[in-house]
């Protein structure tokens, strides 16, 4: 999510081929524009009593719901070694496994989502995993490597071919500070390569991203990519968060458009919200980053945790409300 500030707030109050083309097996993946969610916190909830009903008030299939409004595809994330905790932890490569699967069996694709950290590493925040936070940078490639590689053939096991892969979130500063921060950029880029290459050995055919945050700031957008294309950093797919309301929307979708083409691969918008009590200003922004992002084409646009509500959250830029019910927020996906 954009900004470590909005995740730290809901922790303390819940203690389409692309106009560039990636090779045969990527522009397959990318045939059709994707509609998307996060709903990783899905088996917390359930796990918690809680469920969802539709438009209608009706109770119903979590699944069954965002295939209403035309989403195809979820993200999850998963982290190294995770707390207990319902909101902040969870999430270990074997609970996303079984998500996976869920995902699967419901016909959705499946975006993973390396954080490469215990819990919640953002644009604001690169931790890595308690136990390689003592390493050298050889030790900690091989461990990076040899996680990427168990976490996958896991996945692989487990009956499921991700959609993409993406390694590291919101990774503008680099990952695993210091050791991958972006001011040690061959550290930076000898740890991504080794996760893409992995990736690939393991999934041949599935496009491998990187991720960062705030199109909006553009200098930090280029030190990452003048760092990484500099020292032979590979991806396939640009990653990109953005929470921009009303007027914000459009010059972001312009500086999409630009990254796309400065950089040359496809840009996938993986993470939007906004405010719970905002919806139809909410709405109207997600239509904007769809209907923007296909035009220059974008391959897909999702919106981060939307089925969170509360009092299992105080994170309010989620689109279900208390009621249980989907906000006007969701109508954003719909006839565009």
């Amino acid at each position: 999510m954009t900004g470590i500030s909005r995740r730290s707030l809901m922790i303390g109050a819940a203690a389409g081929a692309g106009a560039l083309a990636l090779g045969s097996a990527s522009q397959a993946s990318a045939a059709t524009f994707v509609k998307g969610a996060d709903i990783s916190w899905m088996p917390q909830m359930e796990a918690n009593g809680y469920y969802w009903l539709n438009k209608s008030g009706v109770r119903q299939d979590l699944f069954t719901i965002l295939k209403s409004y035309g989403i195809t595809a979820i993200s999850l994330r998963t982290w190294v070694n995770p707390s207990n905790s319902p909101t902040d932890g969870h999430c270990s490569i074997q609970e996303t496994v079984r998500m996976a699967q869920r995902c699967r069996d419901a016909g959705m694709q499946v975006l993973l989502g390396f954080h490469f950290g215990d819990t919640w590493n953002s644009v604001g925040v690169q931790k890595p995993p308690r136990a390689w936070a003592n390493m050298s940078y050889a030790q900690m490639r091989d461990a990076l490597r040899r996680y990427v590689d168990d976490s996958l053939q896991l996945l692989k096991a487990g009956g499921v071919t991700p959609g993409w892969v993406k390694i590291g979130n919101e990774q503008n500063s680099g990952i695993c500070s210091p050791v991958g921060s972006v001011s040690k950029p061959s550290q930076m880029t000898g740890l991504l390569n080794g996760a893409y290459d992995v990736s690939k050995q393991v999934f041949p055919a599935t496009p491998v991203m990187v991720h960062l945050a705030q199109p909006q700031k553009m200098d930090s957008i280029q030190r990452f990519f003048n760092a990484y294309r500099g020292n032979g950093g590979k991806w396939d797919i640009t990653g990109l968060s953005s929470y921009a309301q009303g007027g914000n929307v459009q010059p972001i979708i312009g500086n999409m458009r630009t990254i796309q083409s400065t950089y040359g691969k496809p840009i996938m918008h993986v993470e939007y919200g906004g405010p719970r009590g905002k919806a139809n200003t909410v709405r109207d922004g997600l239509r904007q980053f769809i209907s923007g992002t296909k035009g220059f084409g974008g391959l897909g646009t999702f919106f981060w945790e939307p089925a969170g509500y509360p009092p299992f959250t105080g994170y309010d830029m989620t689109a279900w409300d208390s009621n249980r019910r989907p906000t006007a927020a969701m109508d954003g996906f719909l006839n565009v």
